[in-house]
Parts: C-alpha cells; sequence; structure tokens
C-alpha cells in the first residue's frame, strides 16, 4: 500500500466516520499496518533503530482499527493498566496530545514499552480485533501506536506534577524499569527520593542489555532526565551491599522506605566442558560492553575492547540470544549460528525478534545443544561439539523437553560462544541484608503489595520475579509505590 492509497483510504473512513460511524465490519476490513523499517542488508552494517516508526497516516488508519469495545479486554493484559481504548481512540481522533497524556497516567516509559515490551503476548493477546482473526500479531498494534505518541514527545514537555513535600525519604536501589517507576511515583507524592545505580550510567538492562538498534539509549535518557526534573536525584557507582548497606540507609541515612529493583544480573552458564575458554562470554558481558561501553564504536568512542568474531554460535532462544546474535552481525561476524534445543516454535524471544534475526543473515540450528566447547593449545575456542535433540512430553514450562538422540554428535567450527540461556538473581543483597526471605532460586519474597519482612522495605522486578520483562518489572513498581505511599503516608501521622 503507497502512501497516496493510504491517505485516501484514511480520508474515506473518517468521511463515514462522521456520517454514521464505522462498523465492526468496516474496521475489521482496515488493513493491519506494517512498520516501516530498515533494509535488512543496510542494518546489518550499523547499529541505527531498525523498527523506523509509524507516520501520522499509518498510526490513525490503525488506530481506526480499534473496535472500542465497552469492556476494554485489552487492559486486562496490561501489566500497568493503561486506559488503551482511550489512547487509542484519541490518536483515531488525531488528538496525539491526549493519547499521551491518557498513557502517562499509568506508564513514565512509553517509548520504551513501545519498543520492547511483548505486546503480542499481554495486551494485544486479549485485543478482540486479534481473538476475531485467531492471531495476535494482527491484533490492534497497541506498542506501535504508543511508541508513535510518545516519539512526537521529544522535548519532554509533560512532566508529571509533584505534590508537596512530605518531609519522607525513599531511597531506590537500581535504575532499571522498576526503579524508575517506583521512583517517579513516590516523588509524586511528595517524597523526597534518591536512585542508586551500580553502574556508571542509568538505566539498569535498557541501556547495559538491550541493543541500540532496539531501544536507542536517548530514549531511555529522556525518561531519566525526566526524573530529574522532578526533583529526583541520582547517584551512580553506588553498589548497594557494598558502598552501603540497607539497614546504612535506613539508621544512618535517615531513608524511610527502600525499593530494591536490582534485576538478575547473574549469568547462567551450561556447567559443560570449555566453557573457561578463551572467547565463551556470557550474553551479560558481550552486551554490556557492546551496548553501555560502545564497544561497537572500534577506534572512536569505544571504551571497552570486544573480541572481533568471525565465526559465533549464541546458545539459547530468548530475546537476550537474539540481541547476541544481532550484535555479533553487526560487530562483523561472518557467520553467526543461533544454537537452541527446542524448536522455533517453543522459543521463548519475540517473533518479530526472531524475523528480524533471519533477515539479518543469522543461521538458526534448532533442535541442537553443545555437549563440550572446544580449545586449541592456548586456550582459544575453535569449536563446539553438539548433540541433536528430539521433542518429548512437555515439561514445567508448558513446552515439550528435549531429549538428546544418543551418537548424533557433530562439530561446528568457532571462535566464538555466547551463552544466553538466562539470569539468576546476584546474591549481594542476600549476603548483605539479614531479615529478607529468599526462595529457592534466591529471588526476594514478597506480599502482593511488594513488601518484604522488613520494616519498610520493598522489592519488585526480576530480583522478585526471576528474569522478566520491563512491563511487568514496571508494574511492579507501580505497586510497590501505591504501598509505599500508604506506608510513609501512616508513619508521618506517627510521627
Amino acid at each position: 500500500m503507497t502512501d497516496k492509497e493510504r491517505q485516501q483510504l484514511l480520508q474515506k473512513l473518517l468521511e463515514k466516520q462522521s456520517r454514521d460511524k464505522l462498523t465492526p465490519s468496516d474496521r475489521f476490513e482496515i488493513p493491519p499496518q506494517d512498520m516501516p523499517e530498515q533494509d535488512a542488508a543496510e542494518r546489518r552494517a550499523n547499529v541505527n533503530e531498525v523498527a523506523l516508526g509509524y507516520t501520522p497516516t499509518q498510526a490513525r488508519l490503525e488506530a481506526l482499527r480499534c473496535l472500542g469495545c465497552k469492556k476494554a479486554p485489552c487492559i486486562k493484559g496490561c501489566p500497568v493498566q493503561i486506559r488503551i481504548r482511550d489512547f487509542v481512540c484519541a490518536i483515531a481522533d488525531g488528538d496525539y496530545t491526549q493519547a499521551l497524556a491518557i498513557i502517562k497516567e499509568n506508564s513514565l516509559l512509553p517509548a520504551v514499552c513501545g519498543r520492547v515490551c511483548p505486546q503480542e503476548v499481554q495486551c494485544q493477546q486479549t485485543c478482540t480485533v486479534g481473538i476475531k482473526f485467531k492471531d495476535p500479531t494482527k491484533a490492534v498494534s497497541i506498542g506501535r501506536l504508543e511508541r508513535f505518541v510518545a516519539d512526537l514527545d521529544k522535548d519532554n514537555a509533560s512532566i508529571p506534577a509533584v505534590a508537596a513535600e512530605t518531609g519522607m525519604k525513599v531511597a531506590v536501589i537500581g535504575s532499571g524499569p522498576g526503579g524508575i517507576v517506583a521512583a517517579a511515583d513516590t516523588r509524586r507524592a511528595g517524597h523526597d527520593v534518591t536512585i542508586f545505580e551500580a553502574f556508571h550510567k542509568t538505566g539498569g538492562v535498557m541501556v547495559y542489555g538491550i541493543p541500540e538498534f532496539r531501544l536507542p539509549k536517548a530514549i531511555v535518557q529522556r525518561e531519566i532526565d525526566t526524573l530529574e526534573k522532578m526533583g529526583v536525584k541520582i547517584v551512580c557507582n553506588f553498589i548497594v551491599g557494598r558502598t552501603r548497606a540497607i539497614e546504612q540507609l535506613m539508621k544512618e541515612d535517615g531513608f524511610d522506605a527502600v525499593y530494591i529493583g536490582v534485576g538478575a544480573g547473574l549469568p547462567r552458564f551450561m556447567s559443560i566442558e570449555g566453557e573457561s575458554l578463551i572467547g565463551v562470554f556470557s550474553a551479560n558481558e558481550y552486551l554490556t560492553r557492546a551496548n553501555l561501553m560502545r564497544a561497537y564504536d572500534f577506534g572512536k568512542s569505544a571504551d571497552t575492547p570486544i573480541v572481533q568474531s568471525k565465526k559465533v554460535a549464541v546458545i539459547g532462544g530468548g530475546n537476550v540470544a537474539m540481541d547476541s546474535a544481532r550484535t555479533a552481525v553487526r560487530l562483523g561476524a561472518e557467520k553467526v549460528y543461533l544454537v537452541y534445543r527446542r524448536t522455533e516454535k517453543e522459543m521463548p524471544a519475540r517473533v518479530e525478534e526472531v524475523h528480524h534475526a533471519k533477515e539479518e543473515g543469522v543461521e538458526f540450528h534448532i533442535l541442537q545443544s553443545p555437549k563440550r566447547i572446544i580449545g586449541d593449545d592456548n586456550s582459544r575456542v575453535t569449536g563446539i561439539e553438539c548433540l541433536k535433540y528430539r521433542l518429548g512430553e512437555p515439561d514445567d514450562s508448558g513446552r515439550r523437553r528435549p531429549i538428546p538422540i544418543e551418537g548424533s554428535e557433530f562439530r561446528i567450527g568457532l571462535d566464538t560462544v555466547i551463552i544466553a540461556i538466562g539470569n539468576a538473581a546476584n546474591p549481594l543483597i542476600r549476603q548483605t541484608t539479614p531479615g529478607l526471605e529468599f526462595n529457592k532460586w534466591g529471588n526476594i519474597v514478597v506480599d502482593e503489595n511488594c513488601k518484604t519482612l522488613l520494616e519498610g522495605v520493598y522489592a519488585g522486578g526480576d530480583i522478585v520475579l526471576g528474569a522478566a520483562t520491563v512491563i511487568l518489572a514496571m508494574g511492579q513498581g507501580r505497586i510497590a509505590a501505591a504501598a509505599m505511599n500508604e506506608y510513609l503516608a501512616k508513619k508521618k501521622k506517627s510521627i
């Protein structure tokens, strides 16, 4: 569909809407609007964002696909309960300012969520249009519409209002998505809020884990700037548990409440032979070097070296695995293999990310997994020995269990292996904070309000849920902030 054809269709639909309103059948006939994106061959050689965003015409056409359901089932799939129907209808009417205002009632990170949240298994999963077509990818493209209006607010003109100062102090540990939301919501209530970040830059997983081509760092920085304009203080290079313990923050530094949002940053390995060889990386290290420290910018602004690989195997099938493989492509690897022990159907990665990886030349080796990593006399990686697998009955995850096929070993020649099979909780908080309860995976145990066993201490995001998503972390940050605000209001009254 050309731009001219889109404009003509939009005009026709708006005229009909003004006369006698669009029927559900009319809306079902509007074609879903594909996201414009960089050419696959061109983007292999740059780190610029792949998806280019909707035009105003595309956004309004996509928004007109919404049925405006009375019960708005899409909201049930949103962890932060955005009034999705209302903001989408505002876009259909061309009122982008109102659309963004509705989103920002519940989300401080629309430009981020519109890009990286898995809408196809959240709000779009419950969209009536998607249900009609029996495909959540054919639902109203809620995330793309959210991104569209968020990107119009490049100057952050809409700064949330802050209530009168309460005299209460809140410490937020970690500046990832959950921490940002917790800080914003407690600051809105008038509390004195300080974020403590272990890295030298703020943003958490959004800056060290998600590549520039999927989420530009400038977008995350805009959200951090909003917090600072609200009066939130930010302290970097501060490792809670080492620089100061939580008990010290509360008893010595005068913080009345603490939110722990440190994520799950301890990489998992496979416990196979050869994992200590030169050329084996955790996805955490590889992506942190590439993203946070700009290792892709060889000889210019890079703050860290990174291996310049020729043949790379990425082990795993999630979004982090896709990010690692696509980063390796951009760093100049001649061959990038994605090795996954189940089939593509079972991959936890977003369909969009799988599609983009394939377009960019990543070769998928499904139903395979490394048995050992092979090295030379200098302890450098030269390849992996893999086993082939078949699928058995479903396991605890609901996916069919991979079963190794005896005698199916084969080798792939490589110089780099990236392990992207998930993360566990960093044990530092556990080691330095007596009184917290942890589950068998090392995650903090909280109640329905994200409160821990310690008075005034709350937690959320990956340190509670295990490795999850940006929007789920935001949802917990919101729950915790509401509980902290209530707790601090009672505490102030009792003083």
